[in-house]
C-alpha cells in the first residue's frame, strides 16, 4: 500500500503523499472535512492535493444523504479529453506556428474579442450552427427549467459552448513514446458551471445559517445541502446540468480542433473512443457497501478498466493511464501534478527567462501572462505518477509540441 492513514478524531484519511509531505494548509482542509459527520468511510488525498475553496484540490469525499457544493466547486465537470490520431512526427511541419495560429481561431479562449475570428469575451460573436444545435437539442429546454426555479443563475451559455475559457485550460498537440499525433484538451462548464457552483455554494451558506447543528461546522465554506430538501434537489439537477455541459464543451472544441488540423495536415483518422473525463464532479457511487456520493474535487475516476488522463504542466508532458480500481482512493487518481505555488506567487517568483527555458521547443506563449502556468508552478509529475502506481497504469507518456492557452 502507498497511502498513509491518519487519525483526526473522526474520520481518517488516507493521502498518496509519498510525492512529498501535503502543505499545512491543505491538511487542516483535510482535517476539517473529515470532522463532517456524514462522511462515509474516509478522505482519500490523492499526491496532487493543494488547497482549495473549502476542501482541497486533489480530494475524493465520500458522503451519506448530503453534499457539500463548495467541495464539487465552481468549475462543475472540469475535465480531460484526447485523441489519438493516425499521424506521426514525420507528417508535421518543420514549423508548428501556422497549425497553432489555426487552432485558435477555430476556438474561443481567455476572454479575448477578436471578430475576425468570431469570438467575443471566451465565447462566440456569432454561434456557430453546429454549437446552436448542441445546445438547442440536448440543453435548452433543461436550462430553462432550472432558471423557472433560480432565476438568478441566468447568464451567457450557449454562446460559450465549444470555448476553451482561461487559467489552466489548454489545447496541446502531442506526440506520444511511437511518435504517434495525439489531441489533448483540458476545460470544463465555463461562465455557465462558474454561476451554478457560487450560487449553490451561497445558498448552502444560507441555509445552513437557519439551523442549528448538533455539530460544529469547522469552515463556513463546507456548507452543506441535505438529501431530502429541495435545494439539494436542484442543485443535483443544475450540478447533472453542468456535467453534461462541460463534456459536451470538450466534444465540440476537440472536432473543431481536429478540423484545424485537417486544414494543414495529410489526411487521418482517429481512434474510434476517445477519452473525456471529468475531474471536478459529484456522482452515486457505491463503496464499502453503501450507495453513497462521491465528490471528486481535482480528482479522476480510476475504476478498473477505466483510461484517464493525468496532465503535468504546459512544459513537462502528460500522461495516458489505466484504472487499477483501488477501493481505498474510491477508485479514483490524480487529475494532474498540483500546483506548489499559487498564481499570485507564480507571477512573483518565475521569471520570463526562466519560463522560455522551460518551455522550449513547443509552440506556445512565452510572456508574463501565462507565468502563473509554467511548470515551476507545479508539482514534479514524475514524483506525482510514482506516488500513485497502486492506482494507475500508465499507457502512454504524452510530450506536447504544440500548447494554447487562455
Amino acid at each position: 500500500m502507498q497511502f498513509s492513514t491518519h487519525e483526526t478524531g473522526a474520520n481518517p484519511l488516507k493521502l498518496w503523499d509519498s510525492a512529498g509531505p501535503f502543505e499545512a494548509g491543505a491538511m487542516q482542509q483535510l482535517r476539517n472535512v473529515a470532522q463532517l459527520p456524514f462522511i462515509h468511510s474516509h478522505i482519500a488525498g490523492m499526491p496532487d492535493v493543494h488547497w482549495g475553496m473549502g476542501a482541497t484540490v486533489g480530494s475524493v469525499i465520500a458522503t451519506r444523504a448530503a453534499i457539500v457544493p463548495a467541495a464539487v466547486g465552481v468549475d462543475i465537470g472540469c475535465g480531460m479529453m484526447a485523441v489519438r490520431t493516425s499521424l506521426t512526427a514525420d507528417q508535421l511541419p518543420d514549423s508548428l506556428s501556422a497549425i497553432r495560429a489555426e487552432i485558435e481561431r477555430a476556438v474561443p479562449k481567455g476572454m479575448e474579442t477578436n471578430q475576425k475570428a468570431n469570438h467575443a469575451k471566451g465565447g462566440w460573436a456569432a454561434t456557430p450552427n453546429s454549437v446552436a444545435r448542441t445546445w438547442y437539442d440536448r440543453f435548452e429546454s433543461r436550462w430553462r427549467a432550472i432558471l423557472a426555479k433560480h432565476p438568478k443563475i441566468d447568464g451567457k451559455t450557449g454562446d460559450q459552448l465549444g470555448s476553451m475559457g482561461g487559467g489552466n485550460h489548454f489545447i496541446e498537440v502531442c506526440l506520444d513514446e511511437a511518435d504517434r499525433v495525439w489531441v489533448m484538451l483540458h476545460s470544463g462548464s465555463r461562465g455557465t458551471g462558474n454561476r451554478i457552483g457560487t450560487y449553490f455554494i451561497n445558498a448552502a451558506k444560507e441555509a445552513i445559517a437557519k439551523e442549528t447543528l448538533d455539530f460544529h461546522l469547522p469552515d463556513k465554506d463546507l456548507a452543506f445541502l441535505s438529501e431530502g430538501s429541495q435545494l439539494f434537489d436542484d442543485y443535483i439537477e443544475a450540478m447533472h446540468f453542468a456535467q453534461d455541459y462541460a463534456l459536451a464543451n470538450r466534444e465540440l472544441m476537440m472536432a473543431r480542433t481536429l478540423d484545424a488540423l485537417r486544414k494543414h495536415l495529410p489526411a487521418f483518422k482517429t481512434d474510434k473512443a476517445a477519452i473525456n473525463c471529468h475531474h471536478n464532479y459529484a456522482v452515486r457511487e457505491t463503496h464499502f457497501g453503501a450507495d453513497v456520493w462521491v465528490t471528486r474535487k481535482g480528482a479522476v475516476r480510476a475504476r478498473k478498466g477505466d483510461l484517464g488522463i493525468i496532465p503535468g504542466s504546459m512544459g513537462t508532458g502528460s500522461f495516458i493511464v489505466e484504472g487499477l480500481g483501488n477501493e481505498q482512493s474510491f477508485c479514483s487518481c490524480s487529475h494532474g501534478a498540483g500546483r506548489t505555488m499559487s498564481r499570485g506567487q507564480a507571477k512573483r517568483s518565475i521569471t520570463l527567462d526562466q519560463h522560455r527555458a522551460a518551455v522550449k521547443g513547443i509552440e506556445c506563449r512565452v510572456d508574463e501572462g501565462v507565468l502563473d502556468e509554467s511548470p515551476a508552478a507545479y508539482k514534479d509529475i514524475g514524483a506525482v505518477m510514482a506516488a500513485q502506481e497502486d492506482l494507475v497504469t500508465i499507457r502512454h507518456r504524452l510530450r506536447q509540441i504544440i500548447n494554447i492557452k487562455g
